[in-house]
């Protein structure tokens, strides 16, 4: 067992192990309880190499991209050995790589939800997040269609400002540019609120600059898997570390003056 006495090593070490050969583009998981190997993995059994371990794992851009997304630090370079970073930077480190490797998971599952469900996903979200009643657009209907609104939220209890959204469930690899963040403004104006654009994809610098410009607030994958992390919404609290110092205050009571 784990220090934890919650999980088996064995368990932990295949589910770390599932984790970085998706990492590395090697399996992917189409379904819930379903692992398959890609293209790419098939390819690595072909060579049949003696070790797959991270240092083998690190010739994947989209693996070297997770691990150094998680020693971004400036006392995590690659010439840093381990043995050099204190316990509370290895904690830091770990804490980093899991939550990294949650949201990952996170967005995967939410790409197998159905478009009109995405943005039902979404408005909870944003419900949970403190936001006033919710007027659904797209999600009440059969279909989305709704001249670029699919939802509409109200900044506050009482409703005094209005916020309209915009949420797309897109390929992940895709760029949202300008154009499509022009027309949702086009399908805001003169409607009296803000303007909300949240997608699974990513935005282009061009899109990120127009929007800055029409106040419009943007939402990729990536932040949107965080702010769910960040909100407990459809996550769960595995385990909880309390990392404890002393009580000075509450020791001196104790000392002779």
């Amino acid at each position: 067992m784990l220090p934890s006495g919650r999980q088996t090593v064995f368990k932990n070490r295949v589910g770390w192990a599932k984790t970085y050969l998706k990492k590395a583009g090697l399996i992917d998981s189409p379904a819930r309880a379903t692992v398959v190997i890609t293209d790419a993995g098939r390819q690595v059994l072909k060579e049949n190499p003696n070790k797959i371990d991270t240092k083998y794992l690190d010739r994947f851009p989209a693996f070297h991209s997770f691990m150094s997304s998680t020693e971004s630090d400036n006392r995590m370079k690659p010439n840093v050995d381990v043995s050099d970073m204190t316990p509370d930077d290895q904690l830091e480190d770990a804490f980093k790589k899991i939550r990294e490797s949650l949201a990952d998971d996170l967005l995967s599952e939410v790409m197998k939800i159905k478009p009109y469900t995405f943005e039902k996903l979404v408005v909870d979200l944003l419900s949970k997040m403190g936001y006033g009643a919710i007027e659904y657009g797209s999600h009440a209907t059969v279909a989305s269609g709704d001249d670029g609104i699919d939802g509409v939220i109200m900044e506050d209890k009482l409703g005094f400002s209005l916020i309209y959204m915009q949420a797309k469930e897109w390929a992940l690899d895709r760029v949202v540019g300008q154009p499509e963040i022009q027309s949702f403004v086009g399908a805001i104006a003169g409607k009296h609120g803000d303007g909300l654009f949240v997608t699974t994809a990513k935005f282009s610098q061009k899109a990120k600059d127009y929007a800055a410009l029409h106040h419009i607030i943007l939402i990729d994958g990536e932040k949107l898997a965080k702010l769910m992390i960040e909100y407990n919404f459809c996550v769960s609290v595995k385990k909880t570390f309390e990392v404890k110092e002393i009580d000075t205050d509450a020791m001196n009571e104790y000392m002779d003056d």
